[in-house]
């Protein structure tokens, strides 16, 4: 009798831990955990370098995705 409680408790606790993995992985991936504010707030402290360098990433980040689209479209 303990041996199927801990069974069904090892089972229970391993789909749960499965989906609350899934539903982390799901909301990264959204852009759930990016903080949009981070770069609005940023522009009242920054000086014209830091803003070059932003608009620099945020380019750089925008091809990478473009990219990844690109090679996932072509397979």
């Amino acid at each position: 009798m303990i041996n199927d409680t801990l069974l069904m408790m090892l089972i229970v606790g391993l789909v749960v831990s499965f989906a609350i993995l899934a539903v982390f992985i799901w909301g990264a991936k959204g852009g759930q955990f990016d903080d949009s504010r981070k770069m609005m707030d940023g522009l009242l402290f920054d000086g014209t370098d830091d803003l070059n360098d932003a608009i620099k990433k945020e380019e750089k980040v925008k091809k990478a995705k473009e990219d990844k689209k690109s090679e996932s479209s072509k397979k």
